[in-house]
C-alpha cells in the first residue's frame, strides 16, 4: 500500500520546541526582580554664588525690572534652573512660592513658570494674589 518513495519521516518537528523555550525565556525576563536600591552620596551643588535652598519653602518673585528674586536674591536662568533642581533632588522636596509683582511681564513669568514645569517641582503654589483681590475706583 505504500508507494516505493514513501519512507518513515525520520526528522523531529522542532518549531513547538522553540515555542516553548521561548515562552520560558520571556517568563524568566518578567520574573528577574528590579534593582532598587541606591546609595545616597552628597554631591557637589550644581550651582556656584547662588543662593541657599530653604528645606521648607522658597519664595520666586519676578520685580518690576522681570528680574528673577530666590529668596531675595536675584538669579538668572541658568541659576534657577540649578536651584530647582536641586531642591526636586532632596529627601522631602520644600514648598516653592511664586509671586511676580504686579508690573512684571508676562513673558518673564511664563519664562519662570516653563522653568519649574520643566524641573517637575510638585510642590508649588502662588502666593500674593489677596493684594489683587478688590480693584481701585476710577
Amino acid at each position: 500500500m505504500r508507494g516505493p518513495d514513501s519512507r518513515p519521516l525520520g526528522e523531529i518537528n522542532t518549531t513547538p520546541l522553540i515555542d516553548v523555550m521561548l515562552v520560558l525565556l520571556i517568563m524568566f525576563v518578567i520574573t528577574i526582580p528590579a534593582a532598587t536600591h541606591s546609595v545616597e552620596v552628597d554631591l557637589p551643588r550644581d550651582c556656584t554664588n547662588c543662593p541657599a535652598i530653604n528645606k521648607v519653602k522658597n519664595r520666586i518673585v519676578i520685580d518690576g525690572a522681570d528680574r528673577v528674586l530666590w529668596n531675595g536674591s536675584a538669579v538668572n536662568s541658568a541659576q534657577l534652573g540649578a536651584l530647582l533642581a536641586e531642591t526636586r533632588r532632596m529627601p522631602v522636596e520644600p514648598e516653592l512660592q511664586f509671586e511676580p509683582v504686579s508690573h512684571a511681564s508676562y513673558d518673564a513669568a511664563a519664562r519662570t513658570l516653563h522653568a519649574i514645569e520643566t524641573a517637575g517641582i510638585t510642590r508649588f503654589g502662588f502666593v500674593g494674589n489677596e493684594k489683587y483681590r478688590t480693584f481701585a475706583a476710577r
